[in-house]
């Protein structure tokens, strides 16, 4: 596995996720701002068939097609949250191997690390993925984790000015 030690560079955890996207956004503005280099990490792990080792494999995707498919999904990603005019401005990489694991290599000597998270957790779980607290417990670099922008348009609620009957004024 190829690390990426740049002393001058942010690197962002890139899944095709719009928290994902919500950090290399943020990660790219950081970048200009500082003039470093971004690097859009993407780990993917093989598919399991689910089936016993001792039974026939059911064809699928080869590896080489699995890393091609990360491939793309990084590409499309980085290209919908940037724009398609990116060229050479970001350093895409993809990394067989858990998505924790291969994101704290990646990160070390780096100047940060970017994660997506939900704005909110659900029914009082963290908005901080799995992936995201262990590289929050064992990253050597500072993580920054950017929540998605909440889109939905609050509902405003009316607010009557105050009556001087109700306040006990005569």
């Amino acid at each position: 596995m190829t690390e990426h030690t740049d002393g001058n560079s942010i690197v962002v955890g890139v899944d095709g996720s719009e928290p994902s996207m919500a950090a290399l956004r943020w990660a790219a503005e950081q970048a200009a701002v500082l003039h470093t280099d971004l690097v859009a990490v993407h780990a993917w792990e093989p598919a399991t068939n689910g089936h016993a080792p001792y039974a026939p494999a059911p064809p699928g995707p080869t590896v080489a097609q699995e890393h091609e498919q990360a491939a793309q999904v990084l590409a499309a990603t980085v290209r919908e949250a940037l724009g398609p005019r990116t060229g050479d401005a970001v350093l895409r990489i993809v990394v067989e191997g858990p998505p924790a694991r291969v994101l704290l290599q990646q990160a070390r000597g780096a100047l940060l690390l970017a994660l997506g998270r939900k704005a909110h957790g659900n029914f009082g779980l963290p908005s901080v993925g799995p992936v995201g607290r262990e590289c929050l417990r064992h990253a050597t670099v500072p993580v920054v984790t950017v929540p998605v922008a909440d889109r939905s348009p609050k509902p405003r609620k009316a607010v009557d000015p105050p009556s001087l009957a109700s306040s006990g004024a005569s």
